[in-house]
């Protein structure tokens, strides 16, 4: 007989309603998010059957409390919180919502509808390590991101010269720029020769000499800043120079810790065999897709994950087909950035993406169309663990011969 939980998961607590096949309220009750509330929600649940006849349903695939679940040998089933969401009414007219009633309808749902949806099979050590790496690194890169338009607004406003000078502001050479002359008056006797020496000793390896960028510097707006307020806002540039400084060089570091652990792979050496993907995309690509090839029995549902497939409505006479905004967004970034990529080097891309501008669809549009296109061919060699081999592509053959 299987035991149904479901659990409403919070930072500090979590609520827990536990029932039998019929629907009947065997326990509910709320346990600590630490050691020894897992160990009590462990402990209750094993008076009332064996971990493998339970069934634990929440609202998220991951965390040290799915992880703690998943280890000691409870099927973990995540449902997604859209369909929480829509199913509410179901239990309740006046839209009320708590932690309690919340475990409560996880529970029921798990109970009445389980074939729907998919337990959470746990992945290897491998790629959860790749997976962190990844993640951390792609929000690393937005707040580089964030950190650098602050100070290129922050240089707007009282210095625009320093914002010119080079090419990005992010750059170690522009960093190394700002905290060297971190405001007018620092750099107000730079000249060719002095500008000429730093760069030779931060290895410069632009193509703009010394006299051209001093150019750069000295033709741009003054700024109209009294003395106290150049001073503090100087103190700031620094401040930001060094956050960013340390950032990017951080960035670079786990840059070239994912190359190694994607191409240690097997997984990774199958998606790096296909057109212009680099190893850094195939780390995301493979991230996301992970190694449980259950996850997506048909190449239509990597497309529905992936956010590359468009949502059909239709009703009566209505029928619309609209962009698929529930999905997994970080798995849509890397397919469409490797479609993108991909038409610079495989002409059956490039075709298809041709074809579809020519019917008058926009960039970001015919990129997905193309993305769905290479999600049947990435299924297939991924199901098949097959690298990716374009005499093979039936599609691709021919433009490949006649290239």
């Amino acid at each position: 007989m299987s035991i149904y939980v479901g659990l409403d998961w919070g930072s500090q607590e979590h609520a827990v309603c536990v029932l039998d096949p019929s629907g009947t309220r065997l326990a509910q009750f709320t346990i600590t998010h630490n050691q020894e509330g897992l160990r009590q929600l462990r402990h209750r649940l094993s008076i009332l059957a064996p971990p493998n006849q339970i069934r634990v349903a929440l609202e998220r695939p991951s965390g040290l409390l799915v992880d703690s679940l998943v280890e000691t040998g409870y099927t973990v089933v995540p449902i997604h919180p859209n369909i929480v969401k829509a199913t509410r009414p179901r239990y309740s007219s006046a839209a009320a919502k708590s932690d309690r009633s919340d475990a409560l309808l996880l529970a029921d749902l798990l109970r009445t509808d389980e074939h729907r949806f998919r337990p959470l099979t746990p992945e290897c050590d491998a790629l959860k390590a790749l997976r962190a790496l990844v993640r951390t690194r792609d929000d690393l890169i937005a707040t580089r991101i964030e950190l650098a338009n602050q100070l290129r607004a922050l240089l707007e406003s009282f210095w625009p010269g320093a914002a010119a000078i080079f090419a990005d502001i992010d750059s170690p050479i522009a960093l190394a720029f700002l905290l060297r002359y971190p405001t007018p008056g620092s750099a107000a006797h730079l000249g060719e020769k002095r500008l000429a020496s730093f760069l030779a000793q931060h290895r410069y390896c632009g193509r703009r000499g010394s006299a051209e960028l001093l150019q750069r510097l000295r033709s741009a707006p003054l700024g109209r800043c009294g003395g106290l307020e150049s001073q503090a806002k100087g103190e700031l540039v620094r401040c930001l120079s060094s956050v960013l400084t340390t950032l990017v060089e951080q960035l670079r570091q786990i840059s070239s810790r994912i190359e190694h652990e994607v191409a240690a792979l097997e997984d990774g050496q199958r998606l790096m065999s296909f057109p212009r993907i680099g190893r850094i995309n195939a780390a995301q690509l493979l991230a996301e897709l992970g190694c449980v090839r259950a996850r997506f029995p048909t190449d239509s549902a990597l497309a529905c994950e992936a956010g590359v497939s468009p949502v059909t409505r239709q009703s009566g006479k209505s029928h619309a087909v609209v962009f698929r905004w529930a999905c997994n967004k970080r798995l849509r970034v890397a397919l469409t950035t490797f479609a993108h990529n991909s038409t610079r080097a495989s002409p059956w891309a490039a075709a298809i993406y041709a074809r579809a501008r020519a019917r008058g669809i926009d960039h970001p549009h015919a990129i997905r169309i193309l993305a769905r296109a290479w999600v049947r061919v990435l299924w297939r060699t991924w199901t098949d663990h097959q690298p990716y081999d374009p005499t093979k592509h039936r599609n691709a053959a021919p433009l490949l011969a006649a290239a």
